[in-house]
Formats: C-alpha cells, sequence, structure tokens
C-alpha cells in the first residue's frame, strides 16, 4: 500500500500480489473532498488470479527454477495418459475377480484383493531395503524405471483374465511393480522439488503440484470412463488404446526427465564435470551437463547416442579393507603412509578400477574430493601414467579452483550424491608401524 498526501487531497492506492516483483494495482481511493474509489482491471482478471494461485508456486515464475514448467507440462501429460489407461486395467481386473458373475463369491474377491494389496507392500519395503540410499542420486533414471513399472503393474492388470488358473500371480506381480513405482516416485519427487525451490518454497511447490494432479486425475478419470464405455466388448480396441498411451506416457516420461537441469553432484555428472575440466580449464553449466548425462541405466548405456565415457563406472566408493587380499593390503598400507597421510581416504588401482576406502571421520566434503581424486586417477590409466603421484599433483594445483568455478557455474558443492558408504576404516601412520583397522 502506498499513501502520498498533500494539503487538499489523500490518495490510497490497494496492490496485490504474492511476490513483491509481480503486484498490480487493484483500486484507487482518492479524498478530494468526498471519498472515491476507482477499481482498476476487470473482475475476470482478478478472478482468474486467484484461481491461478491455487495451481502455482507463491512468487512463480521467479520462485522457482526455469526447467520446473516444461516438467510439470510434460508430468501432468503422463500423468493424464496414466489416469485414462487405470480405467481400462481397473475394468479387467475387477472382471477377472468375478464382479458381475453370479458364481463370484464375496470373501473370495475380498481374499484375492487382499492379497494382491499385501504382496504391494512387501514389494515396496524390500525395495526400499536395496535401493533406498540409490534414488537421490539418480532422480533421473529412477524416475523413469518408477513410471516403467507402473506401466507393466497395469500391463499385468489388463492381461489377468487371459489367465484364469493363473490369476493370483499375475495381479501380485502386477502389485509389485506397482509397489516399486510408489516408493521410487515418492523418493525422486521429493529430490525434485528440493531442487525446484529458489526460495525454500518446497512446501508451497508440493502442495500446487497436488492441485495440477488432482485436476489431471479428475481429467483422466472422465476419459478414461468414457473410452472404457466406447471399448467394454472390443479387446482389439482396449489393447490397441491401452498400448498407444502406454507409449506416449513413456514418451513424456522421457521428456520429463530431459527437461530437468539438476545442478546437484551425482557420480556420473562430477565425471562429465572433472573431464571437461581436465581438458580445457572450464567448467560446464548444469544445463549443458543435462544434455550429456545417460538417463537411462549404465547397461542401456551402448544403446544411447551419447558417446560421454562413463569413467565414474570404475570407480568404487566405500570398499570393504577385508575384501582385499594380502598384496592389495600392503599397497594400501604403503599409501596411508605416502600419499595420503592427511587425506581421509585412501585410493588403490584394482584391475584397472579405482577403489576408495574412506575414513570412519570422513565428512561429506572427504567423500566429495575422495571421488574427484578417484576419477582423475582414473582418467591417467589409459595413459599409462604414474598414478598416485601425478593425480595427487594435478589435486594440489587445480582442485580448489575447480570447485570455486563450480560453485560460479550454479553446482551445489556440499556433497555428493552417492549410495551410503557403509564400510569405513581407520588407519594410524607413525613412524614405526602402519596400521588399518
Amino acid at each position: 500500500m502506498e499513501v502520498s498526501s498533500s494539503t487538499s487531497e489523500v490518495i490510497v492506492e490497494e496492490w496485490s500480489g504474492s511476490s513483491s516483483t509481480k503486484l498490480s494495482r487493484t483500486a484507487t481511493i482518492t479524498a478530494s473532498p468526498s471519498l472515491s474509489i476507482q477499481r482498476s482491471g476487470s473482475r475476470f482478471h482478478h478472478v482468474w488470479r486467484r484461481i491461478l494461485e491455487a495451481f502455482v508456486p507463491e512468487g512463480f515464475p521467479s520462485s522457482v527454477t526455469p526447467d520446473y514448467v516444461p516438467f510439470q507440462v510434460w508430468d501432468l501429460l503422463q500423468g493424464l495418459s496414466t489416469y485414462i489407461r487405470t480405467m481400462l486395467s481397473t475394468q479387467a481386473l475387477l472382471s477377472a475377480i468375478g464382479v458381475g458373475e453370479k458364481s463370484a463369491t464375496v470373501i473370495g474377491a475380498t481374499f484375492q484383493w487382499f492379497l494382491r494389496d499385501l504382496t504391494g507392500m512387501l514389494g515396496g519395503i524390500l525395495f526400499t531395503f536395496y535401493q533406498g540410499s540409490n534414488l537421490d542420486s539418480n532422480a533421473k533414471m529412477w524416475r523413469l524405471v518408477a513410471d516403467l513399472m507402473n506401466d507393466l503393474g497395469m500391463l499385468m492388470d489388463l492381461l489377468s483374465p487371459l489367465f484364469p488358473s493363473a490369476f493370483v500371480f499375475v495381479v501380485c506381480l502386477g502389485s509389485i511393480s506397482r509397489s516399486f513405482t510408489g516408493v521410487a516416485s515418492g523418493a525422486t519427487r521429493a529430490a525434485l522439488t528440493q531442487h525446484f525451490a529458489l526460495q525454500s518454497n518446497a512446501a508451497d511447490i508440493s502442495a500446487k503440484e497436488g492441485s495440477q494432479e488432482t485436476v489431471a486425475t479428475m481429467v483422466g478419470m472422465a476419459l478414461g470412463m468414457l473410452l472404457a464405455r466406447i471399448t467394454m466388448g472390443h479387446p482389439l480396441a482396449i489393447w490397441f488404446s491401452f498400448l498407444s498411451l502406454t507409449m506416449f506416457h513413456m514418451y513424456a516420461n522421457y521428456m520429463a526427465v530431459r527437461c530437468l537441469a539438476l545442478n546437484s553432484l551425482n557420480p556420473e555428472r562430477c565425471s562429465i564435470l572433472l573431464q571437461h575440466f581436465m581438458r580445457t580449464g572450464q567448467v560446464l553449466s548444469p544445463e549443458q551437463v543435462s544434455k550429456m548425462e545417460h538417463i537411462l541405466p549404465v547397461w542401456a548405456s551402448s544403446w544411447s547416442s551419447k558417446k560421454t565415457e562413463l569413467i565414474h563406472v570404475r570407480v568404487s566408493l566405500g570398499v570393504r579393507v577385508s575384501s582385499l587380499n594380502h598384496l592389495e593390503l600392503r599397497d594400501l598400507l604403503h599409501f596411508a603412509g605416502s600419499h595420503y597421510k592427511k587425506a581421509k581416504y585412501l585410493l588403490m588401482e584394482r584391475k584397472g578400477n579405482i577403489c576408495i576406502v574412506m575414513h570412519k571421520d570422513s565428512t561429506a566434503t572427504d567423500v566429495l574430493q575422495s571421488f574427484l581424486h578417484a576419477n582423475a586417477m582414473a582418467n591417467l590409466i589409459d595413459k599409462h601414467r604414474i598414478l598416485h603421484s601425478e593425480s595427487q599433483t594435478w589435486m594440489d594445483k587445480h582442485y580448489e579452483e575447480f570447485i570455486q568455478k563450480l560453485k560460479v557455474s550454479g553446482w551445489k558443492t556440499e556433497r555428493l550424491l552417492s549410495p551410503t558408504i557403509v564400510w569405513k576404516a581407520n588407519w594410524i601412520c607413525g613412524s614405526s608401524d602402519e596400521k588399518i583397522d
């Protein structure tokens, strides 16, 4: 509110907006000599703004990253296709359970549904146990995997009427697939919400996403019921519609993930950044790296057109000391007393790979430094160089410069997004003995 005064009149202006940079004047009140109110803008404009505020974060677009809008557009489109297909798969599942048939019993249908849900819950727990700590570091890949598993789950529901003798097995397999989706999608979405939030507004972004998904769900349900009604009794039409929507769903998911320009450091992004810096002395931006990194799993990278060398796959972080043989342990003891006296990690070359042993007192900064050091060493293996001395010399000369340039380019250098390091070690270097516990 702004107030200007003079001896003859007082003017009060009313402004509206959730962000100081997006304010608009809505009314002007004048007292000269009688009170008058002049409203600005149409009533439709005000109503539209209030509706929009229910679906976009406060302060939009300055309160979110530039990749928020394209990601949300593709994400809503893939969600819409999912809700439409859900009607087809649910219709087939209910038919297989026996809904509408006189021979079907309530207790039998209830038991089958309960067994389906139970296997899904157990699958979710197992998936969290094996992959929970890996979801942050590969948010893009797991986002795709989550939706692929959801597609598989719906496919199992659609197939269930075709295999009545194996009905329980088929629907339980589909439930397990969807349980993976729930865990992976929820975890990666949390990571992406933190990425989008520029003004510590992750809760607001999450709430507005809920509103967007509610609208997409209602539209998808309506279209799904219409499609189910049209295709009822026509198996070929059902399968054609389902497969077509599935292909669109996978494409929309790929495009949504491709839009993301994450500024957190995971193993692959670290490798891409370090290799480019070692060649040119320059640091790539998050947008540039997003076009170079692989979204599909490593085993599928041979199908990709990208030719980025995956040096990070040759680095093993958090190696268990007791898994090394006597010769490797002797080398490790030597390195602890020579090259890494002041470091909170040890590096060792093992069959063309670089093994990292982390100190039990190591911090997140030490983990990032050790991984970058290991990548620098892996980059020298094929060049027949003296690995430890040359890589240490490079780290002494360029590491701090590299980290500073990463910060200037918008990268988060507080930590490396990697699976939890379970195995660590402790070493004591003295004049007469060297010891590793």
